[in-house]
């Protein structure tokens, strides 16, 4: 990366928590070459704690890009830190709303400038109880579809120990192993031409989540099971039996 295109807030945000994190952590990476050093990527992580974008941040950024993540829009409008969260190109992301659509305009923008565009695609840290990939939400997958970007698989296991999500227990000791493996790009192309219906977003995601779930499989040890499905709400299983009855 050339650091000369690094503006004053980034460049605070590097000078902020990279030491932290060198203290912090003992790293083992691997993979950096498949970010590339430009052009549009998208970046599909596994999220097993509150820790990742900390550690994901450091990866992507020692690779030579620069890490544009999703965050809540209601986060960017806090006095502050929302003004600098835009100004570290972090990207808003309306949920639930019309407004949906021009957070889907800002990810292709940022892609076409050539940014690095990292996506959780389970929206939340994983439910299963070991940690493993569940099933996500299409995001991802329509993202890429609209934009024909790489998509390239990172995997984290480490972070749980500096904050598991299971205990809601942080651990402040130097030197937590992490390992960060980035892989070569997802091939989708057996979509590449398809219409974004909910089939095929739903296939294209599950193609992204298994391949996460293999990947962390071969640097945790064990054998993966299948794509976690998260819990129906009460009201989804009331209605689902109500529409049986």
């Amino acid at each position: 990366m050339a650091r000369r295109r690094l503006g004053f807030w980034q460049r605070f945000a590097v000078g902020l928590v990279k030491p932290v994190m060198t203290v912090w952590t003992r790293r083992t990476w691997r993979g950096m070459e498949h970010l590339g050093r430009d052009g549009g990527v998208i970046i599909v992580a596994n999220h097993i704690s509150h820790a990742d974008p900390l550690v994901s941040a450091h990866f992507i950024y020692d690779s030579g890009r620069w890490p544009q993540y999703l965050g809540k829009a209601s986060v960017f409008r806090v006095p502050v830190v929302g003004w600098i969260l835009h100004r570290c190109r972090q990207i808003p992301v309306e949920r639930g709303s019309a407004e949906a659509v021009r957070s889907l305009d800002a990810l292709i923008a940022a892609l076409d400038e050539g940014g690095a565009v990292v996506i959780y695609p389970e929206g939340t840290t994983t439910r299963q109880p070991e940690l493993w990939p569940m099933r996500a939400k299409t995001g991802a997958a329509r993202l890429a579809l609209a934009t024909g970007a790489p998509v390239v698989p990172l995997v984290m296991w480490g972070p749980e120990r500096i904050f598991d999500p299971r205990t809601s227990r942080l651990n402040p000791r130097p030197r937590i192993p992490v390992t960060v493996v980035a892989g070569e790009p997802v091939d989708l192309s057996r979509w590449a031409d398809a219409s974004p219906t909910r089939a095929t977003l739903e296939e294209m995601t599950d193609a992204i989540m298994l391949r996460l779930r293999d990947m962390l499989a071969e640097i945790r040890g064990g054998t993966p099971p299948p794509l976690w499905e998260r819990p129906a709400r009460p009201s989804v299983e009331r209605q689902q039996q109500g529409g049986a009855a």
